[in-house]
């Protein structure tokens, strides 16, 4: 066609009334639309040339033009062509669409700013307030995109997307109560969404409402029986209950499903731990790093268990992974200077310590700091500010500095973290630092604690049967002081040293005058020292408290778990790192009668003895 035809065509265009004009756009944009849900993407621009041949400057046909290039994934288009429609009419329209082509570029920022000025223009849109909550939480804002989520549910209460996002934020923020109330809300909305029944599952999982947890995931799994995430956590929450046979099955029948699934083959060999079946679990770990190597779930998982069955070699490499686990990473700063690992000169060098793990960890390893000494180094220990009075007087420590928020680190020439000295030090169950290691209790402390003791005339026992409620064996670490009642009628003087309280064991100790309870006064571990130093005997579940007491040599006696922290190992009384502990193990998982049985029968002896050798 030639201009001169294309100048009578244009004149002809231009001829046709007004009202007809519109009626032909509309007709076109209906047509444009329905070609682009019906997924004919090259039709609908083709249409919407059409009607740009009509009215070349129409915002709306500008607009169209940028939402077909937008769901047909060309978002580079899409935001050129409706930055031209909004140039021509800013309409919150216009801009929801331009954020969506935005955050699909990964432009959040500019997503943000676009649909910000749109829910000005349209106040009364929860749509456009669920976009920008969800332009929020893509640019990290959480607590803007929780403000955004409520606008949306408060201005259409059924929308359920809206308190799902809410829901998940709370959770993401560890906000767990706000969390369950959005996620009811959700739930009430959309009974049979799978993705807000999982979510609400991990938060009452959170909340230790483990039943009504594994509820929601049984209803998501009938509803997606084949869904393999379903069945991760559905057997994460039988394994906290101890149903660990079901979990077992649980994984397994996933695995049928995904047979190369590497999380699910070290979720069931984790539950074959619990079950006692090693050997089988060592074989499923070892599958997993054949299938993929660099999966440190399985790394962490197979050294753990090969510290508890005694190959400290690769056990202490594998421990090494969980700088790579998010749920398991250490809070480590970013130091300066490399890493120590054991094969790098300390003559002259200074080296910073520092605590990657809980409070008997960094006791327990303190025992390395005086061989850091021994090999030349200049030592400085950063630790948790309770535990500074305790190890600061520890051989070769040159000093010991609280571990605070913000803080100036001394100069150092090398660091590492306390967790990776055994490697480091090529630990072996042949050359573990046993003898006690904490320097003496300051002598005036222990007088002041054995003149207020009282009469040394019978046998002084210290008790501690919790630990911390948020470790995460604690559901089979810890016991209650009415479990352990039953070696109370023995002729001794008992004295508590648990420091937090539970609500029930609060209760029974104001109820049980037999044990003593001096713990207002425990202002530090120094404290605890001097006041374990005074003590014939310390009955104690895992916690730091044990520690401190085996680390100063006084006689410790630890109920364990049936499934242990590594250190203590399977299969014995003793324990290789402390001269003064003795091990009474569960018989069967979560079940302390049979140690504490053995305890009573045994601290029955060693009172009678001791009253003996008073009577002489």
């Amino acid at each position: 066609m030639n201009p001169q035809e294309n100048a009578q065509d244009q004149r002809k265009l231009d001829e046709i009334r007004p009202i007809e004009r519109g009626q032909a756009l509309a007709l076109l944009h209906a047509q444009a639309l329905k070609n682009t849900l019906d997924g004919r993407f090259l039709e609908a621009l083709s249409v919407c040339q059409q009607a740009l041949t009509l009215d070349p400057d129409n915002a709306d046909t500008l607009h169209l033009m940028g939402a077909v290039h937008l769901q047909a994934g060309r978002n580079e288009l899409a935001v050129e062509w409706t930055s031209r429609a909004i140039h021509k009419q800013p309409k919150a329209e216009f801009l929801s669409t331009l954020g969506f082509a935005l955050t699909g570029l990964g432009r959040h920022d500019d997503a943000l700013k676009v649909l910000d000025k749109a829910v000005q223009l349209a106040p009364q849109s929860a749509q456009l307030w669920s976009q920008l909550g969800n332009a929020c939480s893509a640019s990290g804002r959480s607590e803007d995109a929780l403000t955004c989520f409520a606008q949306a549910f408060a201005l259409d209460p059924s929308n359920a997307d809206a308190a799902y996002r809410c829901g998940h934020l709370y959770q993401g923020m560890q906000r767990h109560e706000e969390a369950l109330a959005w996620l009811d809300r959700a739930v009430a909305l959309r009974p049979d969404h799978v993705s807000t029944l999982m979510m609400r599952a991990l938060v009452l999982k959170a909340l230790k409402r483990r039943d009504d947890a594994l509820a929601d995931n049984f209803r998501a799994a009938r509803l997606e029986p084949g869904n393999i995430e379903i069945a991760n956590s559905q057997g994460a929450i039988l394994e906290e209950l101890g149903r660990f046979e079901e979990a077992l099955q649980t994984y397994e029948r996933a695995l049928q499903i995904a047979p190369g699934d590497v999380r699910m083959i070290t979720n069931r060999a984790s539950t074959l731990v619990w079950l006692g079946r090693m050997d089988e679990a060592l074989a499923a770990y070892r599958q997993v790093l054949a299938i993929a190597p660099d999966f440190a779930d399985a790394r962490w998982n197979l050294g753990t268990l090969q510290l508890l069955t005694g190959d400290f070699e690769n056990g202490w490499r594998g421990r090494e992974a969980r700088w790579q686990i998010p749920g398991l990473r250490p809070n480590y700063p970013s130091l300066p200077g490399p890493m120590w690992d054991g094969t790098q000169p300390l003559d002259g060098k200074t080296i910073l310590i520092w605590p990657d793990e809980g409070l008997g960890d960094t006791i327990h390893l303190a025992r390395y700091l005086p061989m850091l000494a021994a090999r030349g180094a200049r030592v400085i220990l950063v630790v948790q500010p309770i535990l500074c009075p305790l190890l600061a007087g520890i051989e070769g420590l040159s000093q010991c500095v609280p571990q605070l928020a913000g803080m100036v680190l001394p100069p150092h020439d090398l660091h590492c973290a306390i967790n990776s000295l055994p490697l480091a030090f090529g630990t072996r169950l042949d050359s573990i630092p046993n003898g006690p290691y904490l320097p003496p209790p300051a002598a005036d402390r222990v007088q002041a604690w054995d003149d207020r003791l009282g009469p040394h005339d019978r046998l002084r026992v210290g008790l501690v049967w919790s630990g911390n409620p948020d470790h995460r064996n604690d559901r089979n670490r810890s016991t209650s002081l009415a479990a352990m009642s039953g070696i109370l009628g023995v002729d001794a003087r008992f004295f508590s040293l648990q420091k937090q309280l539970r609500p029930g064991d609060a209760e029974t100790l104001r109820q049980t005058p037999a044990v003593i309870d001096l713990t207002d006064d425990l202002t530090d571990f120094a404290e605890t020292a001097a006041l374990l130093s005074c003590l014939d005997l310390v009955i104690s579940v895992d916690t730091s408290v044990a520690h401190v007491a085996a680390a100063i040599g006084r006689p410790t006696w630890i109920l364990l778990p049936h499934l242990p922290d590594y250190r203590w190992m399977f299969d014995r009384d003793d324990s290789p790192w402390y001269p003064s502990v003795r091990l009474f193990r569960q018989d069967a998982r979560g079940d302390y009668a049979g140690a504490i049985d053995r305890v009573r029968a045994e601290l029955a002896e060693l009172a009678e003895s001791f009253a003996e050798r008073d009577a002489t």
